[in-house]
């Protein structure tokens, strides 16, 4: 379908037509198909959020006073004007920023891909943009390229580098800067807002591809704007395709998401996948490819007070949670001002690699659970394996593993470099008991693989 949006503009005395031409579908012949495009991001299951900006800087705090939500909206939370807000980027020195630390971090942690924001709602550009002087190498004291040191880094270490970039933008006169105090207002339109996302959005974009990329994925937010239509969302899909044919779109560049619960309304909506904030669904969806974005604490961003932190092993059973519903775990880290990823995130992170060096093999590549709920924790699968996460190591030994109608090959801890075999008795049809240790071997989650005949 070809759709033309006209927009009026008004440039100086005179009003100006901007015509959005909502692209084409690419021809079969020239499109890779979803599944050449997204195989990778399935086998990878375990990805790095980054989300840093200026205000990194407050940590949470405006004029004395701490303001209450995520961080990162700390500009629309407090109502500050952008001539307010500019001027902290004058502060923004994060000299113990180091990318192949930030790197190496997520890497040890056992995760796949890093998703950084290029650009969140506060409009501030985190790479050398030609389409403003609102960026770290023009706007800071620090003027060192960040999204250039990280390209560079992953590039090294085999990680994939990917962006965060908003729709929405409080800074931008064309966009929600004029909303000024509620810059999230859905119920105002900008006149202007077709030619920011012909020339400034779409520019930037051109610019992150072209200069950083190869990328894996392309991650949009901010869509909910009453401006971001379902045609737009269309275009914008087709025009990263056209920009690298192999990259993937989270949902969010589609306006089609049913708030938290992430998934898109229906396939009208473009996307390659679904995106739950801050929750895990109940079961596994099937058909569907989902990843779920969450923080350690309760801020994406930094805050300096935010201290509710989760647990190791919360962490790490909810990764694989996540993996046995079949799902990717995006799990959010919110450096400081300094450059600094937090203690805490480091400390929980290297944890989850410690785990993930013995037992990554039951989370990469895996497919959601074919046994459903299971009393003693989780289970995820490949083809003719079955990886049990059993998170209540049974105090008799005996672990029951209901709705299995395979025949058990064999079993054996996956921590077990020896492969011992486990004692295996079929206790009806759809039921067998595994004679595991007494001892679990990790107090957390603890992996038993059953190896299955197809």
């Amino acid at each position: 379908m070809v759709a033309a949006i006209c927009v009026l503009l008004i440039a100086g005395c005179r009003q100006e037509e901007t015509k959005i031409t909502v692209l084409k579908a690419p021809s079969s012949k020239n499109l890779l198909c979803k599944d050449e495009r997204i195989g990778w991001w399935r086998q990878a299951r375990f990805g790095m959020f980054i989300h840093w900006g200026l205000y990194a800087v407050p940590a949470g705090e405006w004029k004395g006073e701490k303001v209450p939500g995520i961080g990162e909206w700390i500009m629309e939370r407090a109502k500050i004007p952008v001539s307010e807000y500019e001027p902290l980027a004058k502060q923004f020195n994060p000299v113990k920023f180091d990318a192949e630390q930030w790197v190496q971090i997520a890497k040890n942690a056992g995760m796949k891909y890093i998703v950084i924001t290029s650009k969140h709602h506060d409009g501030f550009c985190l790479w050398d943009t030609k389409y403003t002087d609102y960026d770290v190498m023009d706007a800071t004291p620090f003027k060192r390229d960040i999204l250039g040191e990280l390209a560079v880094e992953c590039r090294k270490q085999g990680i994939r580098l990917c962006f965060y970039h908003s729709i929405m933008d409080w800074h931008h006169p064309d966009a929600q800067a004029p909303f000024y105090p509620k810059y999230n207002d859905t119920s105002k339109s900008n006149p202007n807002f077709g030619r920011y996302v012909e020339y400034y959005l779409k520019g930037q974009l051109k610019e992150l591809v072209e200069n950083y990329g190869p990328l894996g994925i392309m991650w949009f937010d901010g869509e909910w704007i009453k401006d971001w239509t379902r045609e737009m969302g269309w275009d914008m899909f087709y025009y990263c395709l056209s920009l690298q044919p192999d990259i993937i779109v989270n949902n969010r560049v589609g306006n089609g998401r049913q708030g938290m619960r992430g998934l898109s309304k229906s396939d009208e909506f473009a996307g390659d996948y679904g995106t739950p904030e801050q929750e895990i669904p109940a079961t596994g969806l099937p058909g569907v490819d989902w990843e779920t974005c969450m923080t350690m604490n309760n801020t994406w961003g930094y805050k300096s007070y935010d201290n509710n932190w989760k647990s190791r092993e919360d962490l790490l059973r909810k990764l694989a949670d996540i993996a046995s519903k079949g799902g990717n775990f995006l799990l959010n880290v919110g450096p400081t001002a300094e450059g600094l990823i937090p203690g805490p995130s480091v400390e929980r992170l290297a944890a989850i690699g410690e785990w993930m060096n013995l037992n990554s093999e039951s989370i990469y590549g895996t497919m959601a659970s074919p046994l459903g709920e299971v009393p003693w924790g989780r289970c995820t699968a490949k083809p003719g394996k079955l990886y049990l996460h059993v998170f209540d190591w049974p105090a008799n030994t005996k672990l029951q593993v209901p709705g299995l109608k395979n025949k058990v090959k064999k079993a054996y801890l996956l921590a077990d470099k020896k492969r011992a075999r486990l004692l295996v008795t079929r206790e009806d049809k759809d039921k067998i008991t595994v004679t595991v240790p007494a001892e679990a071997p990790d107090p957390v989650n603890s992996v038993v693989v059953l190896e299955i005949e197809k």
